[in-house]
């Protein structure tokens, strides 16, 4: 493999000329087919009289687009409290996941397991429902970043130990033949690498969390969604809310989807130039 060869090459060959227009002559039959089911889509509402101005007039309200404003800030503030969370649950799991302990190394693989087999919304039930009769008083705040980042806290232990593995193992080995401890080596040599391997899965990951912070209409939290319920409720305009805050919710993933893939881009780069010089 030559320094300009990057990954997706090597396990994704180049399509031929014929491959090429059958790719063409799909896409076209696809987009094609998908016009045509979006024109019945909207056809359909136009009967049922969803297209009426009184659906869509309070869009026009400043007072409408700052009630959605506040929720999307409420969406945010959990995202980013519950991101902060799931790293630090991830990484302690991660820690224990690669320890020499056995048994910490078994509690931890159960633990992982269980936070990725079990829904989001158990957790959510578990933290409105049962917490509270256990004496334990939480804001509607915490009842939705726990459970949210609980569940997620798995998945990134799983991503930042493939992050640790990722790294050579040479380079541990060196570190420890010149004094190092290991706690030195993956403080200062380790982990500090992993995490740029793995810093577009991590983002990618946290798409997954914003798409979770919509059950917190459950413990009546504030949030984009919630809001969106009051306005569905005032308006009795189903459509054009739901419709409105899915666009939001896109746009919100595709930024970060699109950091991710940038992100991505350019620490392959590196390795490139870094591949050059050596």
């Amino acid at each position: 493999m030559n320094s300009h060869t990057s990954l997706r090459d090597v396990l994704y060959e180049a399509p031929g000329p014929k491959t090429k227009r059958k790719i063409a002559i799909a896409t076209a039959i696809s987009l094609v087919a998908l016009a045509v089911l979006i024109i019945l889509i909207i056809r359909q509402f136009y009967l049922s009289g969803q297209l009426d101005a009184k659906y869509w007039s309070f869009f026009t309200r400043g007072t409408t687009w700052s009630f959605i404003g506040t929720g999307l800030v409420g969406t945010l503030e959990v995202a980013l409290l519950a991101g902060i969370v799931t790293f630090i649950a991830g990484f302690l799991m991660m820690l224990g996941r690669i320890s020499e302990s056995r048994i910490l190394r078994g509690i931890c693989t159960a633990l992982v397991e269980f936070t990725r087999g079990v829904p989001t919304l158990l957790f959510i039930y578990f933290f409105f429902l049962v917490v509270p009769t256990l004496g334990i008083k939480l804001v509607s705040l915490w009842k939705i970043v726990l459970p949210v980042a609980i569940s997620a806290s798995g998945v990134v232990a799983e991503v930042l130990r493939s992050g640790v593995n990722a790294v050579p193992k040479g380079q541990t080995e060196a570190a420890l033949s010149l004094g190092m401890t290991k706690g030195q080596v993956f403080i200062h040599i380790v982990f500090p690498q992993a995490i740029r391997y793995v810093i577009p899965a991590l983002i990618s990951e946290l798409v997954i969390v914003v798409k979770d912070t919509t059950f917190a209409y459950v413990v009546s939290f504030p949030d984009l969604m919630q809001n969106a319920m009051v306005l569905i409720s005032n308006y009795d305009a189903m459509l054009s809310v739901y419709l409105v805050v899915a666009v939001i919710y896109i746009l919100i993933n595709y930024t970060l989807n699109k950091i991710s893939a940038w992100i991505a881009r350019r620490r392959n780069t590196t390795v490139k130039v870094t591949t050059k010089l050596l």
